[in-house]
């Protein structure tokens, strides 16, 4: 089983602090172009003494220009409240990017007191002048309900409007509502279309998402070359569930002859960025020799590492490393620690084991109640009485669609 929980992207656009050039009027053209030109240079000096008389003379272009010099610092104090006031002198104008950083700075408390009913009424202006920035952030606004009663159909009006200008994140956002009939009627195939133009643009949880529709048969024909075409470009990109799904598919020959050592790999890549599930699969590979030499201390570190953010099936490996001193040296109380832990998990091999041990009073002083309590609740688990292999570890393979 991979991973296959879809839920949105929430990164808000950040305004661009140099941002397109609208038209001047006739008067302003030439010194605008002087100002832009000095400013590509870096000379902020000429480009404020070009831009600052026509901003004062109520050029809405120039007006945006300042207001993005004074954010930035650049040839003057920066001073987000100067900021404001010009975008807003622009913005008022007519000016959509204006617009846009106005929302923005309500939005983020920036030169103002942080206000979201605000950001969505600047955000509104430019997204209804076609801004693609201020209609990804406004659905963001309605998808969180900021500022505005959320209203997931709101937020899919506006994501799709800026979705097909290009805007990737918005295309990705769309495929999620598609994928599970939040604030749209569902329709998987729509999904697939959505992800794949914000894939084919490299984002990486589209990538990612359009490669577990084709993993599952969801929306599109299962292919598991496409799967595994897929959850490597979102694995070269350092997408965890990516690299974690593309080692499960590498280790049991999925869409790919089997290759052990790439199993390895990925798992590693996964493990390396805190990922539980890939860190005790990496300890089962060490622990078979599987794609990587035996090796039992390496896995009774990466259980660890597992056990340590409660991974279940590392918590339980970890105690039977213990019990039987695999990589580690024989600890019967720390065989009981982690039995106990996987335990109040519902793991029922562990309840048998812990019932076996103080049984027999290895690790702990023997106690025929608590033994016969451990049996009882590893038979309830549903345990068949049959004392475990743990020869045999099982290789979890859960996974995630964002």
């Amino acid at each position: 089983m991979k991973r296959s929980q879809a839920e949105e992207q929430i990164v808000r656009f950040k305004r661009a602090a140099i941002g397109l050039l609208f038209a001047l009027a006739s008067i302003g053209v030439a010194h605008a172009d002087r100002g832009q030109d000095a400013y590509d240079r870096g000379d902020y000096k000429a480009a404020l003494d070009y831009w600052r008389p026509l901003a004062t003379q109520g050029d809405a272009t120039a007006q945006l220009k300042l207001g993005e010099m004074y954010e930035e610092g650049d040839g003057v104090e920066k001073d987000l409240t100067q900021a404001l006031n010009w975008y807003r002198k622009a913005a008022d104008q007519g000016s959509a990017e204006a617009q846009f950083n106005v929302g923005t700075m309500y939005d983020e408390g920036e030169g103002v007191a942080t206000d979201d009913a605000q950001a969505v009424v600047w955000y509104r202006k430019a997204a209804e002048q076609g801004y693609r920035d201020a209609q990804y952030n406004l659905a963001l606004m309605y998808d969180n309900g900021e500022g505005v009663a959320q209203d997931r159909a709101q937020a899919f009006v506006w994501y799709s409007k800026a979705a097909k200008q290009g805007d990737a994140d918005a295309q990705f956002n769309v495929g999620v509502m598609y994928d599970n009939g939040d604030g749209v009627n569902q329709d998987k195939s729509e999904a697939v279309a959505w992800y794949r133009k914000s894939a084919d643009q490299g984002n990486a949880d589209a990538q990612y998402n359009l490669a577990i529709m084709y993993d599952e048969g969801d929306g599109v024909p299962r292919d598991d070359a496409q799967a595994l075409a897929w959850y490597r470009k979102s694995a070269d990109q350092g997408k965890i569930e990516a690299e974690y799904n593309l080692a499960v598919m590498y280790r049991d020959g999925e869409g790919v002859p089997k290759d052990g050592n790439q199993a390895v790999s990925w798992f590693r890549k996964a493990a390396d960025q805190g990922d539980a599930e890939a860190q005790y699969n990496l300890g089962a590979m060490y622990a078979d020799g599987d794609g990587i030499a035996e090796d039992d201390a390496e896995a009774v570190t990466w259980f660890r590492k597992a056990a340590d953010q409660n991974d279940v099936e590392a918590e339980y490996n970890l105690g039977v490393m213990y019990r039987d001193g695999k990589g580690v040296a024989k600890d019967g109380l720390q065989a009981v620690n982690w039995f106990e832990k996987a335990a109040v998990q519902n793991y029922a091999d562990a309840a048998y084991n812990l019932g076996v041990m103080y049984r027999d009073g290895d690790g702990v002083p023997a106690d025929w109640a608590k033994s016969f309590e451990w049996f009882r609740k590893a038979n309830a688990m549903g345990h068949d009485d049959n004392e475990p292999d743990d020869e045999e570890r099982p290789q979890q393979q859960k996974a995630i669609r964002i």
